[in-house]
């Protein structure tokens, strides 16, 4: 496309951006319209030519050229290997649509590869948007890991077990970790860590050729807040001791380092710090995610990242 006139370039990637929000974000055609500011009938040829000129198998294939900009500088700034920045929703500071679509893509990426791989896999409710997009294929060589425990503190199964819903789809090995996400003492922990088949599953994470993981806030709306996993009073103590954000349940700080508290003494998840030689893929957006990526990207907790626009404006802004 780059031998395209410039005329045609921009009419392409307006199609792009047509079809995305089209067929991504649920929009109208009316309110296609209204954001790129043109009519009715000229959005709805926008996304006729998105199908026709074959941007749209049912992810957006064209590179829309602010996104890739945004990626190339998100990169060279924070020293990322990789990056991914998709459309924002009319720019909403707290729209999520599309991740789910781009970690899919990148996920589907590496089992597409023939050589074995062992592929590490955080939790949350867009790393398990992913995993619903991923398509059904055949790839038994792989191992598909969890990076962190899957009962909640009553006992219950994570609802965000992403793990076994990708080895669902591909026939692959899954290696879940069976254990609370917060153990109750330091000694407890131990105790389950010192467990055979634990062990297993932990050394097979610190081999893993890859890892993906969602990126938590540590607000009021937050996922350890909301699951239980921390308490009004936990919270105060975390924000007191400079906590920014967290990673399969490891707290840090705003320059990313991993706090002294009593929620890291307790978690059970893979030492995450430890993980940073290999490969770790982000996956968030929000308003609420920019202060937690930032310090990720910062200590080197992530070595990549798929986000949005306006998450990408705000992150490179800092």
């Amino acid at each position: 496309m780059s031998g395209l006139p410039v005329n045609e370039q921009r009419k392409l990637e307006d199609a792009a951006r047509a079809g995305w929000l089209y067929y991504v974000a649920g929009k109208t055609q009316d309110e296609i319209a209204k954001q790129l500011s043109t009519s009715r009938q000229s959005a709805q040829r926008l996304v006729a030519l998105a199908i026709s000129s074959g941007l749209i198998k049912v992810r957006v294939e064209h590179p829309i050229r602010q996104c890739m900009a945004l990626a190339e500088a998100l990169q060279k700034t924070f020293g990322l290997n990789h990056c991914e920045v998709v459309p924002s929703d009319d720019n909403s500071a707290s729209s999520t649509a599309g991740l789910a679509q781009a970690g899919a893509a990148e996920i589907e990426r590496h089992l597409r590869q023939t050589e074995p791989k062992i592929i590490a896999l955080g939790t949350g409710r867009v790393l398990r948007a992913c995993a619903d997009e991923i398509a059904t294929m055949h790839y038994p060589q792989h191992k598909i890991v969890s990076m962190v425990g899957n009962i909640a503190r009553n006992g219950a199964a994570s609802r965000y077990d992403v793990a076994v819903h990708i080895a669902e789809r591909i026939g692959a090995e899954h290696y879940p970790m069976p254990l609370p996400v917060v153990a109750v003492s330091k000694a407890n922990k131990q105790q389950l860590h010192s467990l055979p088949h634990v062990k297993i599953v932990q050394q097979l994470a610190q081999q893993a050729d890859i890892a993906f993981v969602g990126i938590g806030n540590l607000g009021i709306v937050s996922p350890l807040h909301d699951d239980g996993f921390v308490e009004d009073e936990e919270l105060v103590s975390l924000h007191q001791q400079g906590a920014a954000g967290e990673i399969i349940s490891w707290v840090y700080d705003h320059n990313g380092n991993i706090i002294d508290c009593s929620l890291n003494q307790h978690v059970t998840s893979v030492a995450i710090a430890e993980f940073s030689p290999k490969p770790v893929i982000g996956i968030a957006a929000g308003e609420d995610k920019v202060t937690p990526i930032y310090a990720a990207m910062k200590s080197g907790l992530i070595t990549g990242l798929i986000t949005n626009e306006y998450t990408a404006k705000r992150l490179l802004e800092m």
